[in-house]
């Protein structure tokens, strides 16, 4: 009896705070009618529930461990006159709120929800229009941003914020997002260890996801679309890109995917399709690049220098202008196993691999980098001569540049 008197006393010690949480309602004829007042009264692990209306407020501060619920979608205003929810505490929750209006300012970064020196975050179900940057996370980590819907309306990069961006955070994860019409749609700097899953990033007017000095993150299963440029991974190392779609980033210094100054990371599985670049490449070594499609984009890769120990392995390059511009007389980056669909060479052995080596580089390519006007002649007879004579006796481009074992037929990616 004792002994069962003695654990029933450690069980009721062990009890989460929650069990003592109160449930605070706001509403305009509720005991709270503004979300501040409801903040002000609660303990530590309470809950706020926000009834459907419309709350005018900004500068609102949740400085404790709070779980905050939207009930249809309510409405809170900042009218543009500044940040509207900032959160300092640890494990706070915030769902199901459309936040509009946040005020632009060119000294201090506005957001709809900033999260400051906090752990165990939950950010989701919102929705962020009108606003200057969306989702902000500063120092933070530990945390989830889910299933939010941020529709800006920049139209320029130097009055206008991005949709999520992480500042020295660790350990986030950021799934299912829609982020529209802001600067950068996703953006990490100093931000380690965070996966960034299922999102759509599209019509933004700079990238579509930004990393700078990021290191050991993950982005996967997303789609980049009709932004000023893709993605821009720079300054960072071990980033792993998977299954990512990047599609319709045209313009005349657009791409897909920058990769500039990175090392150690694998891009498998992704499609880069129409795009003005599929990827630019910069000061990029040891990289792995499999299983991806590059469809119908200017140039499929771009590699301006400094680029070694790369290898790509199995992809399919279809119906690009240009498969490859290589700007350096030196190559120890290995091309194997692709297919390519300009190559015209034979399998006489029929065993699926071309009997001729495929040299990637055009010497129109090279051309084109040095005097872009001439690409008007990209269909000329003139063009097919050159393109010709490079293959037969390189002379702008390594000797070694090529598929050794050029697929005959397109490579199915599970």
């Amino acid at each position: 009896m004792k002994l069962f008197i003695s654990i029933s006393i450690l069980t009721l010690l062990l009890v989460p705070n929650l069990m003592y949480s109160d449930i605070l309602e706001v509403c305009s004829n509720c005991k709270f009618i503004t979300i501040k007042e409801a903040l002000q009264s609660a303990k530590d692990f309470d809950t706020i529930i926000i009834k459907k209306g419309i709350y005018s407020e900004y500068d609102i501060l949740v400085d404790k461990p709070l779980t905050i619920i939207g009930e249809d979608i309510p409405v809170i205003d900042g009218q543009n006159k500044g940040e509207v929810i900032t959160i300092t505490s640890d494990n706070v929750t915030v769902d199901g709120l459309h936040i509009v209006n946040v005020g632009t300012s060119y000294t201090e970064d506005y957001a709809a929800i900033r999260v400051i020196k906090s752990k165990n975050f939950l950010i989701q179900n919102l929705i962020l229009e009108r606003l200057f940057f969306g989702i902000y996370l500063e120092k933070s980590s530990d945390g989830k941003v889910l299933n939010n819907t941020i529709q800006g309306d920049a139209t320029e990069e130097y009055n206008s914020g991005n949709g999520i961006q992480l500042w020295y955070s660790q350990n986030v994860e950021i799934d299912n997002n829609f982020v529209s019409k802001v600067r950068d749609g996703i953006y990490l700097e100093f931000s380690h260890n965070c996966t960034i899953t299922n999102n759509r990033s599209f019509e933004n007017v700079r990238y579509g996801l930004h990393f700078m000095f990021s290191n050991d993150d993950l982005y996967q299963d997303n789609l980049f679309q009709n932004n000023g440029a893709g993605v821009a991974v720079m300054f960072s190392k071990r980033i792993k890109m998977y299954r990512n779609i990047f599609k319709d980033n045209w313009g005349s210094a657009s791409y897909g995917l920058l990769l500039k100054e990175i090392n150690d990371s694998e891009l498998i599985g992704n499609t880069f399709e129409s795009n003005t670049i599929g990827i630019n490449i910069e000061g990029s070594n040891r990289m792995i690049y499999k299983n991806n499609d590059f469809i119908n984009n200017g140039w499929a890769i771009k590699s301006r220098g400094a680029c070694y120990t790369n290898h790509f392995i199995n992809n399919n390059f279809l119906y690009n202008s240009f498969d490859l511009s290589y700007n350096s007389k030196l190559n120890d980056n290995k091309f194997d196993h692709n297919y390519w669909s300009s190559y015209t060479g034979y399998d006489l052995d029929k065993d699926g691999i071309g009997d001729v080596p495929y040299r990637p580089v055009k010497l129109f390519s090279y051309i084109v980098n040095r005097t872009p006007e001439t690409i008007i002649l990209l269909r000329s007879m003139f063009i097919d001569i050159i393109d010709f004579s490079e293959k037969v006796s390189p002379v702008f481009t390594p000797d070694n540049l090529l598929d050794e074992n050029p697929n005959m037929k397109v490579i199915a990616h599970d």
